[in-house]
């Protein structure tokens, strides 16, 4: 069994972006902001290239990215390259990304493939593992949490939302990645998608929608998803925690 690693980071990530680089013509894509000095995608790989189990690591970026980024790895990041790595065009939306990268794939139909977020580099080595795990045992599985909050089904109105019902929290998770598929599974579920022009929020819902069964692993608030500058915070926390804990 071989595990590939497919991270789709060809969003513009605009919730990141200030207002006045978001009139930019090329904003700068918030997998490529610095923590700690280094790309956050960067982070986030290093996290899947130091994981044993794993094989072969894909990227989906916007083109105009690819070559700067190739070079870049290359002189500055050559731990990367510890592992197969590769570099795909990205599409208009992450499925396309996740199904450009799974074309490129040479994945028998019982290797795993996991989709992680460019933005969460706090993933642990214990949740990678243990979505491999889960993945390989059931055939579809993804890391999550429990939710915390109450949460409320809404009606969206002109004048706002309206509460429809309250959803007992027992029955809720919040998705996290990385999510993890038989690679068999993963290719039928993409493959469905494209026939019948559906779009979903993530590689889990696919399979949901196929009527698979997708197992829920235990995430961590530190894998968090850096998508707002006021992450940018938390995620300068976390990283100085992490690096604290090496020394």
């Amino acid at each position: 069994m071989k595990v590939f690693v497919i991270v789709p980071a060809a969003g513009l990530g605009t919730r990141m972006a200030s207002p006045a680089a978001a009139k930019a013509k090329k904003p700068r894509t918030k997998q490529f902001k610095e923590l700690g000095g280094v790309p956050i995608l960067v982070h986030t790989l290093r996290k899947f290239a130091a994981t044993p189990q794993v094989y072969e690591m894909i990227v989906a970026l916007r083109r105009d990215e690819i070559a700067g980024f190739e070079n870049q790895i290359e002189k500055q990041f050559p731990e990367i390259l510890n592992k197969r790595f590769q570099i795909v065009e990205g599409g208009e939306h992450r499925q396309n990304s996740v199904a450009n990268a799974l074309a490129r794939t040479a994945a028998d139909s019982d290797d795993i493939i996991l989709v992680h977020d460019a933005v969460r580099p706090f993933v642990t080595s214990e949740i990678i593992s243990n979505v491999i795990e889960a993945a390989n045992k059931h055939g579809a599985a993804i890391a999550g949490l429990p939710a915390v909050d109450t949460v409320k089904q809404v009606e969206r109105t002109a004048e706002g939302a309206l509460i429809k019902s309250t959803i007992p929290r027992a029955s809720v998770v919040m998705a996290q990645t990385p999510q993890g598929f038989r690679y068999s599974i993963l290719k039928k579920a993409f493959d469905s998608a494209i026939v019948d022009g559906f779009l979903g929020t993530d590689e889990a819902s696919l399979i949901e929608r196929a009527g698979l069964p997708v197992v829920v692993v235990m995430g961590s608030h530190c894998n968090m998803k850096i998508t707002t500058p006021a992450d940018m915070e938390l995620a300068e926390f976390y990283l100085q925690h992490e690096d604290g804990n090496k020394s």
